[in-house]
């Protein structure tokens, strides 16, 4: 008992900066994927409105993190709980937007190379409604800081995948692209693991279940990729687009360089 009562408390007190560089550190994976992909005129301007709105949303709410954990280091709390509410309903455009574009691209047959079309069909919204859980907790806890943090930052450890799919060597990563972008976000809260037990000689339980989460998620888009439903899924997904004629677990021939 003396050992334990011996140990600092798991609150949110000097956690600022860990949470605020973590947020800084994620802005930097995702633009500078997108950048790298755009410089390499892999992408363009020219993609349909429904990706543009795409981009907006999800890229508006990487602002909404960072600008989140900005108030929280520098103590603006007022501001910080404003922003927090009106956050709410950009998730919900996020989820729409999300399901909308990844059946978009499936039906035109543009699923990346790399990715089975079917596991893409999976991925994507199994890990935006990961995403959107975790953030749902988060905001439950929010009188609870320590949880709050962990949480959110987990959640949005789960938005990581298409900047880390643009910044690793995905061709060379088949048939584990997808897996191995997984794997990537995970250094995020395992970061946050290691930065507790550095500094309290524990890890917070919040930790735990973020990460339980996302390693749900995962075993959850395995099991549906290679079940039934999900072959049920796909087909009713393509059903009378170009996108049909693409075998759902097949990976798709690479693009011919011009």
């Amino acid at each position: 008992m003396a050992i334990i009562a011996d140990r600092p408390p798991l609150t949110a007190d000097g956690d600022e900066g860990f949470f605020l560089g973590g947020a800084i550190a994620m802005a930097v994976v995702l633009v500078s994927g997108f950048s790298l992909q755009l410089a390499m005129g892999r992408s363009s301007f020219a993609a349909p409105l429904l990706v543009h709105a795409h981009a907006v949303v999800f890229m508006g709410w990487l602002g909404i993190y960072l600008l989140q954990n900005v108030f929280a280091a520098t103590g603006r709390t007022a501001l910080h709980r404003r922003l927090g509410w009106l956050s709410i309903g950009w998730i919900a455009a996020m989820l729409v937007l999300g399901c909308l574009v990844t059946v978009a691209m499936l039906r035109r047959g543009g699923v990346p190379f790399f990715f089975r079309p079917l596991q893409f069909l999976v991925f994507d919204p199994v890990s935006l409604f990961a995403f959107a859980g975790l953030t749902a907790a988060a905001i439950l806890l929010r009188r609870q800081t320590d949880w709050h943090r962990r949480l959110h930052f987990c959640a949005m450890a789960m938005l990581l995948g298409p900047g880390f799919g643009r910044l690793l060597p995905m061709p060379l990563l088949i048939p584990w692209a997808w897996e191995a972008t997984f794997a990537a976000t995970m250094l995020f809260p395992l970061a946050g693991m290691v930065t507790d037990w550095r500094r309290r000689g524990r890890v917070h339980p919040a930790w735990g279940w973020g990460v339980a989460a996302m390693l749900g998620a995962f075993l959850l888009v395995e099991a549906v990729t290679y079940s039934p439903a999900g072959l049920a899924l796909y087909d009713a997904a393509v059903a009378g687009s170009p996108g049909a004629t693409a075998p759902p677990l097949a990976f798709p021939p690479p693009p011919i360089a011009r």
